[in-house]
């Protein structure tokens, strides 16, 4: 089996994680509500960053092979702790769009492309997701 990400645990609650193929390193730490002090992101920050990040990208994909012009796209994620359990109950992500100049048809289409992200799509079904597109 091959490995594409080793984590090691550093004390004090962090974790530092190497993607293998680049040998970038991440560190998390648990955040501050949670025993920790909250000085990078957190495990459940990560997962929260990956749903934005997964529909930019596949909007960034989707718009190359069909000639798109993609506009600066960022995106503001919030995420929102329950406590009883302890786990994301709800990510909430703006997505922006700087200065496009895209049709209504391309918009409905980057749209449904990142609704369907692999990310989105992997996520729990009771893990509210609001989306909002700002173009």
């Amino acid at each position: 089996m091959s490995h594409k990400i080793e984590s090691s645990y550093l004390g004090e609650l962090r974790v530092s994680s190497t993607h293998l193929a680049s040998n970038i390193e991440i560190i998390t730490d648990a955040p501050v509500d949670n025993n920790g002090r909250g000085e990078s992101f957190s495990p459940t920050d990560l997962v929260a960053t990956a749903l934005g990040t997964c529909m930019i990208t596949v909007m960034g994909i989707y718009a190359e092979k069909n000639g798109i012009l993609m506009p600066n796209v960022y995106s503001r994620t919030n995420k929102v702790m329950s406590s009883s359990p302890r786990k994301i109950s709800k990510l909430k992500i703006e997505i922006i769009f700087e200065g496009n100049q895209l049709s209504e048809v391309e918009k409905q289409s980057l749209k449904n492309v990142a609704l369907n992200c692999p990310v989105a799509k992997s996520l729990h079904p009771n893990l509210k997701q609001e989306i909002e597109f700002n173009f």
